[in-house]
Parts: structure tokens; C-alpha cells; sequence
């Protein structure tokens, strides 16, 4: 289990005009979902190059962390590394802290090397910050016209600055992981910038239509997965009234207000227990401050902060919730309740309403309505979430499983590198 911790970098809080997940995809989505039923069939691997060499894969990531992008960076380059065809390369950012992804990149078999990227954070909005990433821009672009790079993918939005980088430099295919929504300014930044993309990835159609992009032929819609820590379903805790697990960091737009308000609405029902701590970079909130301000019974809310692993309280929990206030791009900690056999308790903020399915696989309420949530919270007993927990599991198991993203993603791949050989490989629509 990981929390939901992605640092904020700039990539955007909320989508305007984002497509609500409850309607049907726009036309690009559908050839998305569609294309990827058969892309999933394609051959494993593209022909050897000529005299048998690997082709070339660099992937570009923002940071150097453990949280909810990194985990997916880690199952892209573990698919990819695990390839006999492809030599792997990964570009992390040298101005962050050193942290444990690079090693377990390197445990994968991947080449693991820090320097200096043009990664778009909010720090670089002023004159000093653009100059920096102006240098840096320079440097990765001076680097990669030295490498030979087949293919190169950006693994965020945050690392699309390199995309024009790569395709001036000579590389066919450049592949754009988008894993969070962009708002009205993130589109007019981004857009020229994934321009340069051959293929894009998009984790929800939330964040593909926040994208502006969901009429692309070169979108496709790769939900994201997660392990499963535990071989069978663990059981529902014996508690006789509902404990539920809020986790993620105590950044401003996760909703702890929205949460503790409700809690105290609805007579503080249960026990709550509260993970995370403040975010390394960006606005936080003061969790128990909070809950003292707010919650007329605070001894039914336990702050916990932050922890290593999060799966023994998944699993005395009956329910996870998540109450952000603004868009989030697919909600890892979703999946990761699923995977244990809890339900979801969820705002419509884009990506996680794709996953829960409301009233079967948990709940979900409108962003910031502390009213819904409360009558939520009212209206729950242990046996009903368990129920739902249990359906939580089998829609994990049927398609939410990191074989099935990994297996997607290189699909991606190696369609970009068929149409190196001239293979352009012809897709039922």
C-alpha cells in the first residue's frame, strides 16, 4: 500500500472542463479502449535492429521518490527492463533529494542516471526559475543528441519539456505519460509540448479530456495498476461500528477540511485514522489542528502521520476515503483499498470515479459537499461496507492488476517501435 503523495510540481490542481467520468468517453477514448483490446495481442517485441542491436529506451522522470507516479514508473520500466530487446535507460532529476526509487530502478535492471532536467515545477515561474530551466533544457538537449536514443518516454506531464528536446534531437518516438489533470493554464503550456509526442498514455479519460486531447489518434487510455499484497481476500475487521482510513499527504486541495467537517456532521460514527504528513513542497494544512478545531469528539479521529507501510491500517479499516477537493488524475490508494478487499468512500474528482462504481464498489459524493458526505457517513454500517469491499476485490482482479497496465504500456512501446521498421501495424476500430 502507498500513500497518495505525489509532490506537487507544478503539473496543475484542477481541470475546467474536464469530461465527467460518468459520461460516455469522447470518441478518442472509445478508439483508445478499443485499440487497446487489440494492442494488448500485438507481438511482445519489434524485429532486431540491424546487427542485433537493443533499441535504445530512455525514460525521463521528475523525482526520485516512492509515491503514487513513482510506483508507476516502477512498473513501466520493470516491463520494459525485463525485455530482452530493449536497453533501458532512466534520467532522474539531480536537484531533488536522492531517495529509494533509483535503486529499485537499478534492482530492475535499468540504467539509473541523475542530471540536470528541465522539470516543470512552480519554482521555475520566475525569471530566475525559467533561466534555470532554459540551462537545463540546453543540457538534456546537448545530451541526447550524444545518445542515440530510440525511443525516449516522459513519465509525467512534468517532464514534457524534454519531448521537443528528443524529436529535435533526432529520436522517432517519444511516448507522454499523463498522470495528472491539467488546468486551463497547464494546457496552454502543455499542449505545444505534447505536441512533440508520437504516442500519449493518459492514466483516466478525465485526464485525457482535461488534456484537450481526447480526439487525438495518438491517445490512448492506460488505466493504472497495483500489486496485491495479500495472496486472498483478507477479511473485514470484527469492529462494531465503521473504521475508516484517510491517506495521503496533508497538502491544501486533499480535502482533510471537507473530511473532518463531515465526520463531525454525521456525530463522529466510528473511528477515523488519518495518515500523511506535510508535503515536501507546496501549501499543507495542520491535520491536528484540524481535527481539534473542528471535531467535537476528537478522541474518534487518530492522526497517525507518516508511515513506511500503510497495509496493516487498510486492513483494519473497513473503508478508505478520499475526499479531495479539486481533480485528481487516477487515485492510486483506490486501487490499492480494492486490492485489499475495502471499499472506496470517494468525491468526484475525475480519475477515482472511474474506479469506485457508486453503491457497489463504494461511494461518491460531489466535491466539497460536506452534507453528502455526512449522510454517507450516517448511513453506513460494517456489514454493507463489507459487501461492497468484497466487490471491490473482484473489479481489482479483473482489471486493475499491474500485469494488465504493464502488458498495455509495452504495447505502446512496441507499437512505436514497429513503425521504425515500417511496420505500421494496422488496428481494428
Amino acid at each position: 500500500m502507498t500513500l497518495d503523495t505525489t509532490r506537487t510540481t507544478g503539473r496543475g490542481a484542477g481541470a475546467p472542463g474536464a469530461a465527467p467520468a460518468d459520461a460516455d468517453a469522447a470518441p478518442g477514448a472509445r478508439r483508445a479502449e478499443q485499440w487497446l483490446l487489440d494492442a494488448a495481442d500485438l507481438p511482445e517485441a519489434p524485429p532486431r535492429l540491424p546487427g542485433g542491436r537493443r533499441s535504445r529506451v530512455l525514460v525521463v522522470h521528475s523525482s526520485d521518490e516512492l509515491y503514487g507516479s513513482d510506483r508507476i514508473v516502477l512498473e513501466v520500466v520493470g516491463e520494459l527492463a525485463a525485455r530482452d530487446d530493449l536497453d533501458v535507460t532512466v534520467w532522474l532529476p539531480s536537484d531533488v533529494a536522492v531517495g529509494p526509487l533509483g535503486p529499485q530502478l537499478r534492482e530492475l535492471g535499468a540504467r539509473v542516471e541523475r542530471t540536470a532536467l528541465p522539470i516543470l515545477r512552480r519554482s521555475h515561474l520566475g525569471p530566475v526559475g525559467i533561466a534555470r530551466l532554459a540551462r537545463d533544457a540546453a543540457r538534456t538537449a546537448a545530451r541526447l543528441a550524444g545518445r542515440h536514443f530510440d525511443l525516449v518516454y516522459c513519465a509525467t506531464s512534468a517532464c514534457l519539456v524534454v519531448a521537443p528536446l528528443a524529436r529535435l534531437a533526432g529520436v522517432q518516438h517519444v511516448v507522454g505519460h499523463l498522470q495528472e489533470p491539467w488546468g486551463d493554464t497547464d494546457r496552454k503550456g502543455l499542449r505545444p509540448l505534447a505536441r512533440a509526442c508520437t504516442a500519449l498514455v493518459a492514466v483516466s479519460r478525465s485526464v485525457l479530456g482535461s488534456s484537450g486531447l481526447e480526439g487525438d489518434d495518438r491517445a490512448v487510455v492506460v488505466h493504472n495498476g497495483v500489486p496485491r499484497r495479500s495472496p486472498d481476500l483478507v477479511a473485514a475487521p470484527e469492529h462494531r461500528l465503521p473504521h475508516y482510513l484517510m491517506a495521503s499527504r496533508w497538502n491544501s486541495h486533499k480535502g482533510h477540511s471537507t473530511l473532518l467537517t463531515a465526520w463531525n456532521a454525521a456525530g463522529c460514527p466510528g473511528q477515523l485514522v488519518v495518515l500523511g504528513g506535510p508535503p515536501a513542497v507546496g501549501a499543507g494544512v495542520d491535520v491536528p489542528a484540524l481535527v481539534q478545531a473542528i471535531v467535537s469528539r476528537p478522541e474518534t479521529v487518530t492522526v497517525v502521520g507518516q508511515v513506511e507501510d500503510a497495509t496493516p491500517y487498510v486492513r483494519d479499516a473497513d473503508a478508505i476515503v478520499l475526499p479531495t477537493d479539486t481533480l485528481e488524475g487516477f487515485g492510486l490508494v483506490a486501487l490499492e483499498a480494492f486490492s485489499e478487499g475495502r471499499p472506496v468512500v470517494a468525491s468526484r474528482s475525475g480519475g477515482p470515479e472511474e474506479v469506485v462504481v457508486d453503491g457497489e464498489t463504494g461511494w461518491l459524493f460531489d466535491r466539497r459537499d460536506v452534507d453528502a458526505l455526512a449522510d454517507l457517513f450516517a448511513g453506513l454500517d460494517v456489514d454493507t461496507l463489507a459487501a461492497a469491499g468484497r466487490r471491490a476485490q473482484a473489479a481489482y482482479q479483473e482489471r486493475y492488476t499491474p500485469e494488465k497496465m504493464r502488458r498495455r504500456i509495452g504495447a505502446v512501446v512496441s507499437r512505436e517501435l514497429h513503425r521504425e521498421h515500417g511496420q505500421d501495424l494496422a488496428v481494428a476500430s
